[in-house]
């Protein structure tokens, strides 16, 4: 060994602070990420959500395209494509979204998270993150699955489109943290299907609102499945912007049901 090497003191070769604990709070964009991701995930491999969020669009569209239920022009997938992507919003963002979180209030996940480093905003930012990235990539197969079958569609509408699809998430999903955040699991299990089943026979997803009956199609317009359908119709079809009554329609529903889940929504 060099006398050059003897004389230097231990550890000068590494800068100051190297094998020093230096805590603190991590970036706020870095933690927004990472609770996307696992949030994400988290949807993603649940077999449930699977099956609401991808293989039941995926079987109703090519169904509802190939067989001659109702009176639809053709190519009958253009008028399939825009309910059944209103569905699959409804599906992720209220269904599975009231069943994970009812099932997280029940074994404690969400009083364990709250107690971490991790801001609030931080869990409720990475959720809602999470559903509109599963969101986008339920359209995207989707549309790709449309577009073999014969779908055209309006570029004009494209844009519009995109921007229902957001409103509409944060709508059902408000109404999804509304029954998943104040009833038992098992009970939001039960009432989010029925709810699911519900809307999806008469609420202006499995059938436009001129083929249901009169009643009911006049009540599916004030739904948000029935006006976010409607308005993807629209928009996809005929390159139209949503109209006014859409537009509130959904705003409405998101805004009532966001307000109640504030006051009703429990951590256990």
């Amino acid at each position: 060994m060099s006398a050059e090497t003897e004389a230097a003191p231990r550890g000068a070769e590494f800068p100051p602070g190297t094998f020093r604990p230096a805590p603190g709070r991590g970036r706020p964009g870095r933690m927004l990420l990472a609770q996307t991701r696992i949030e994400a995930l988290l949807i993603l491999r649940h077999g449930e959500q699977a099956l609401l969020t991808l293989i039941i669009p995926l079987a109703l569209l090519i169904g509802l395209s190939a067989l001659e239920i109702g009176t639809l022009p053709e190519p009958r997938v253009d008028s399939v494509l825009p309910r059944i992507l209103a569905l699959a919003v409804m599906s992720t963002a209220f269904t599975g979204q009231a069943i994970a979180l009812g099932f997280d209030r029940r074994y404690g996940v969400l009083k364990r998270l709250s107690a971490t480093a991790l801001p609030r905003w931080t869990l409720i930012g990475g959720r809602v993150l999470a559903t509109l990235l599963v969101v986008a990539l339920q359209a995207v197969l989707l549309s790709v699955v449309a577009l073999l079958l014969g779908w055209s569609p309006d570029p004009a509408g494209l844009l519009p489109a995109a921007g229902l699809l957001v409103l509409g998430t944060l709508a059902f999903g408000a109404a999804g943290v509304l029954v998943g955040g104040a009833l038992r699991a098992e009970i939001v299990l039960a009432v989010a299907n029925a709810i699911w089943f519900v809307l999806l026979l008469a609420g202006g997803l499995a059938l436009p609102l001129a083929d249901l009956p009169g009643p009911i199609g006049t009540v599916a317009a004030y739904l948000p499945s029935g006006a976010l359908a409607e308005s993807l119709a629209a928009a996809l079809g005929h390159g139209a912007l949503p109209g006014p009554l859409p537009v509130a329609v959904l705003l409405g529903w998101g805004a009532l049901a966001g307000a109640i889940a504030l006051r009703t929504t429990r951590l256990t």
